[in-house]
Order: C-alpha cells, then sequence, then structure tokens
C-alpha cells in the first residue's frame, strides 16, 4: 500500500474508518483525513463500500486531521468511484 492511497480499514473494536493511508506497522495503521462509517447503504460489504462507496441514508463522520488505529484487522485500497463516493459522503438521519 502506497502513502496517500484512500483505505477503507477495519478494526478488531473501533469499527470501519476510511483515509488516505500513511503507514502501517503491523496491526496499527495511520490515516490522515480520517472518516468513521457508523453504518452504511447501498452496499453489502466493505469490498463494495471500497469499490463504490455508500449510498443514500449512510452515517459517516466528518473527517479529522489523522487517527491511529491500534486494532486494524483489514485494509481496503479504493478505487476511485469508491474514493469519491465516500469523501462526498454526509452523516443522513
Amino acid at each position: 500500500m502506497k502513502e496517500g492511497q484512500y483505505v477503507v480499514v477495519r478494526t478488531y473494536s473501533a469499527g470501519v474508518h476510511v483515509g488516505e493511508f500513511v503507514t502501517r506497522n503491523g496491526r496499527e495503521v495511520t490515516l490522515r483525513n480520517a472518516r468513521r462509517i457508523w453504518s452504511w447503504e447501498g452496499a453489502y460489504t466493505l469490498h463494495e463500500v471500497a469499490a463504490v462507496g455508500v449510498g443514500p441514508g449512510s452515517r459517516v463522520s466528518v473527517a479529522v486531521p489523522s487517527i491511529d488505529l491500534t486494532e486494524a484487522i483489514e485494509v481496503i485500497e479504493c478505487t476511485e468511484a469508491g474514493e469519491a463516493s465516500l469523501q462526498e459522503a454526509v452523516w443522513t438521519q
């Protein structure tokens, strides 16, 4: 994985996050411009979230400058379409 690549990270206990990959050291992953996906619509799996993004009704937080995720168990590279959708997603009720 290269620095700056937009990724989806599933963690053991902190949920699912998306952002720009910075580093990985074992299970620790650092992201820049990171957002948490609380829930999503329009995709069945995180593979689909990375490939096509999320749909209306999804709950995606605002971005924070960076985050260290200490129990990452899955890091998935996003396609351009997935990245665009995730960056445009807003928290909906």
